[in-house]
């Protein structure tokens, strides 16, 4: 293997705070097949990070399963941006589904529902509109927010992971006539294939990078028994790649996924950067390779954050040995 041929550690600037995150950090890990991503969240543990490291290895050696559709279609993400820019990134977006986050801060509900406000208007009366609140609401505040976010949405699709437990989701699934979305409960379960969210949730949100690569995730669509969303977990066009071959590879694919998200970014590594064309993304058979001069660009500039990311990567890849 060559110094061109090693993994290359990326430092990427956010365009608007995501998830905490203004700078996406992760690995470009290259094989037979392409180019994989190893980009767990700096908070998780070697043992999650797992999941993730064998995603990139499916994608780079292994390759994916055959797709049964050509494209899919996408929401687009508004993050907790002011309602006028939420109106401007569904208006460019030319999507049909937008994906809209709440919940950002305690005191947040006046901002949420004005930002929602401006999506229904931007998408107008035949636009879905879908919220995510990352688990942060206890039952009560889930079960009184979601009432108020709907009314000002002009109904929502569904709201994903408006609390933390199976068991919350199952009390405010009862209480309200939303839609609920499996999310975390899914892809942080000590075993995502005996996660019993049929009667907690309506709709299980899959995320291929964490759970291990496209085949353990239809594995994990199977168990669910559920309509399935694939959604990213903020990767470049490199880990997105393998999203989209999991929704590709999907039995069935009722709503549009959470894909259009390298439009959060400042830059890529790749110089055609997957993006949605009115509405959709089409399905890849291989992963895109990265740009040398944007691999170069992005490279990250901290010899020691840099030496870390190694260090990860040997640590996590003994543990998948075991």
């Amino acid at each position: 293997m060559t110094a061109e041929d090693e993994p290359v550690v990326y430092a990427i600037p956010m365009r608007t705070r995501f998830r905490g995150i203004t700078v996406r950090e992760g690995m470009l890990i290259p094989g037979p097949l392409g180019w994989g991503e190893f980009c767990p969240f700096p908070e998780y543990d070697d043992r999650e990070a797992a999941g993730w490291l064998m995603t990139a290895l499916e994608q780079s050696i292994v390759g994916w399963p055959q797709p049964v559709r050509d494209r899919i279609p996408v929401n687009c993400t508004v993050p907790a941006v002011d309602p006028e820019r939420a109106h401007q990134i569904v208006t460019a977006s030319g999507c049909r589904t937008a994906k809209v986050k709440v919940a950002d801060h305690p005191d947040s509900l006046a901002e949420d529902l004005a930002r929602v406000e401006a999506v229904r208007d931007a998408l107008g009366s035949g636009g879905a509109v879908r919220v995510d609140a990352n688990a942060v609401w206890d039952v009560d505040t889930a079960i009184a927010r979601i009432n108020e976010i709907d009314r000002a949405a002009g109904g929502l699709e569904y709201v994903e992971q408006p609390c933390r437990t199976i068991e919350e989701l199952a009390a405010v699934r009862r209480k309200v006539d939303v839609r609920i979305a499996a999310d975390e409960s899914i892809r942080r379960a000590d075993d995502p294939l005996r996660v019993a969210v049929a009667g907690a949730a309506d709709i299980a949100v899959l995320k291929c990078t964490p759970l291990g690569g496209v085949r353990r995730a239809l594995q994990v669509a199977e168990a669910a028994g559920l309509p399935c969303v694939v959604s990213s977990a903020l990767e470049t066009s490199v880990g997105l790649s393998a999203q989209l071959a999991l929704a590709g590879a999907l039995p069935e694919l009722d709503f549009a996924c959470g894909l259009g998200t390298t439009a959060l970014f400042a830059g890529d590594v790749v110089a055609d950067s997957l993006r949605p064309v009115d509405g959709y993304l089409s399905v890849p058979r291989t992963p895109p390779a990265p740009d040398p001069e944007l691999l170069a660009r992005y490279r990250h500039p901290d010899p020691e954050r840099t030496a870390w990311w190694h260090d990860r990567l040997h640590r996590v890849h003994l543990l998948s040995q075991r």
